[in-house]
Order: structure tokens, then C-alpha cells, then sequence
């Protein structure tokens, strides 16, 4: 670090690590690190993480256009896929302004309370990768599996005339091609996966920051923490509502999207119930490494005025002695 600007700020974080833990969250206005002065060399040291990001979103799009496995469907399986063809309540260009959008602005909000750019990148990073990483799960799972949504018949049949295969029994479609390609992709639900992802996530990072665990009893602490989780269920709601998913795909769509949102979480936040949950762990780790680097610098400074009395003695010492000798003589 550069300039006295920096020293008085690496000298004012040692003081905020040594403090109570309770104290700490209170005091991180008087160690600010900012977009200006942190966000760059913070955004180069994670610069794989964000090609990496880039890789994954682009094999997202090329799995949604991935032709669905062709399973066999028959007359006799008919009956419980010709429910009626509704519109989405929740269409599919709001799915990535709830799962990654909102958080983003929840996270943006804090930084502007705040001013912690370490904890702004990292929660802004892992809640994308969670919603990536989740997408990519579930596409994957959708092609391979290739299950027909409840409204399958009307997709195949638009008119109501049915058409099967004499022999085999299946299916012969005459819809539209591609909305009856997507017809086949009901298991799990996108939408519940992409909510539960990004708004698991939120939750994680709201009950670290409100110390939601804190076995204070404080309901409204709670309220806060669930309401991103039933942001995410009435999604997953509305996907069963609107006949295009079944009800077992929306649950394995919510566990695909919350255990990502748990796992990306912990791999840069702490436990929302850890004493230290309210703070990334980069944060910390800076802090560890200022106070490594005030300390060595003081102990070179000791050592640096001890050798310089010790030259200083000598000195006198030998000006002592010249003195007597040239006294005597």
C-alpha cells in the first residue's frame, strides 16, 4: 500500500480486528475499502473466477437450446399430461432479474451503507456462480431425462386430433416444433431452480448480516430471513399453477437451487450462525494479513532504533576513550 492515507487506514483495521467481535461490525466504517481504492486489484485476483463465470454462462444458453432425450409417450399415458396450455405468471425473462438482480441490489445497498467492497465482489460473485451452477445442473438433468409437461397433449395435439403410432402405440406429433421440443422438458423446474438458487442465497446473506442466529429470540430477524425463501416457493407455486411443471419437479428444482445457493454461500461466507458470519472470509483474511504486516513493520522499527542506540553508544564510548588518551598525553 501507497501513501500515509493507506498507513493510518492498515493501523486503524489492526485496531478493528483486536476489538470485540460484537464491536467489529459496528467499526467497519472507519476501515473502508471501496471500489476506487480495493475493487481493481480485488477483480484481477479473481479474474479466473470471472472467465470461469463467463464459460458457464455461455454453456447455459448452449444446454437451453440442447434437443430434449425423445421419451416414449403412449395413449394410455395421455390422461395425466392434457391439462391446458396457460400463460406463465412468471415469465422467463424475470426468472434472472429474481434470482440475480434483486440479490445484486440488496448487495449494492449494503455496500453503500458499508463500503466493503470484499464483501459487495464476493457476494455479488457467489450468488451468479450459484445461479449458473444451478442452471447448468438443471438443463443437463432436462435434457437427459426429457419428461413431458402437464400440458404436454395440447402441445403435440393443438388441434385435438389425435394421431398414435399402430404399432408402437406412441405418439405422433404435429405441433409446433419448438415449443413442443420445450414440452419435454418439465423435470425439474428452471424457474423453482433459478429462484431458490439466487434467493437462498440472498437469505443465506441476510440472516449473516441481521446475525439471525444470534439466540436472541428476535422473530423479525427470522421474517427477513424466510422472506426470499417464499419469494422462491410462490415461483415454484405458480410453475404448477400454470400446468407446466408437476409437483415433484418443482421440489427437486427448490433442493437443486438451495443446496447450490448453501454450498456457493460457504465457499466465501461464513456460517450465518458463525460469530464472523456477517463479513466474507476475504475481508478477515485481510485483516489477518494487515495485522501480520503492522506487526513485522513494528518489529523492524524496534530493531531498526535499538541498533541505532547501540551505534550511538559505541560512538560516545570510543569518543570517551580518545578524549582520556589525549588528556594523558
Amino acid at each position: 500500500m501507497r501513501g500515509g492515507g493507506n498507513t493510518q487506514n492498515c493501523s486503524q483495521t489492526t485496531e478493528v480486528l483486536g476489538t470485540p467481535v460484537s464491536v467489529q461490525q459496528d467499526r467497519m466504517q472507519q476501515v473502508q475499502h471501496t471500489v476506487q481504492t480495493h475493487g481493481y486489484g480485488l477483480a484481477r485476483k479473481h479474474t479466473y473466477d470471472w472467465v470461469v463465470l463467463t464459460l458457464l454462462a455461455a454453456a447455459v444458453v448452449v444446454l437451453h437450446y440442447a434437443p430434449p432425450f425423445n421419451r416414449f409417450v403412449g395413449k394410455d399415458m395421455m390422461a395425466d399430461i392434457r391439462y391446458p396450455v396457460k400463460q406463465s405468471t412468471v415469465p422467463a425473462w424475470a426468472v434472472p432479474v429474481i434470482s440475480m438482480l434483486c440479490p445484486v441490489l440488496v448487495f449494492v445497498a449494503v455496500y453503500v451503507a458499508r463500503r466493503d467492497v470484499y464483501d459487495l465482489h464476493h457476494a455479488t460473485l457467489g450468488v451468479i456462480f450459484a445461479v449458473l451452477i444451478t442452471a447448468a445442473f438443471t438443463d443437463v438433468i432436462k435434457t437427459a431425462v426429457g419428461r413431458p409437461r402437464p400440458d404436454f397433449f395440447w402441445r403435440c395435439f393443438p388441434d385435438g386430433r389425435q394421431v398414435y403410432d399402430q404399432v408402437t402405440g406412441g405418439v405422433i406429433c404435429h405441433g409446433e416444433k419448438g415449443f413442443l421440443t420445450d414440452g419435454r422438458k418439465s423435470f425439474p423446474s428452471g424457474h423453482t431452480s433459478w429462484s431458490f438458487a439466487g434467493l437462498g442465497f440472498l437469505s443465506l446473506y441476510l440472516s449473516g448480516k441481521i446475525k439471525a442466529f444470534d439466540r436472541k429470540g428476535h422473530v423479525a430477524k427470522l421474517c427477513i430471513v424466510i422472506l426470499p425463501l417464499l419469494l422462491a416457493s410462490l415461483v415454484g407455486v405458480s410453475r404448477i399453477d400454470n400446468y407446466r411443471h408437476h409437483w415433484e419437479d418443482v421440489l427437486v428444482g427448490g433442493l437443486i437451487g438451495y443446496i447450490m445457493a448453501v454450498l456457493c454461500y460457504l465457499h466465501f461466507f461464513p456460517p450465518p450462525y458463525h460469530h464472523q458470519g456477517w463479513g466474507p472470509y476475504a475481508y478477515f483474511h485481510m485483516l489477518e494479513e494487515l495485522e501480520v504486516h503492522n506487526s513485522n513493520n513494528a518489529q523492524n522499527q524496534q530493531s531498526a532504533g535499538e541498533h541505532h542506540i547501540g551505534l550511538t553508544g559505541q560512538h560516545h564510548n570510543g569518543r570517551s576513550r580518545n578524549d582520556l588518551e589525549s588528556g594523558s598525553v
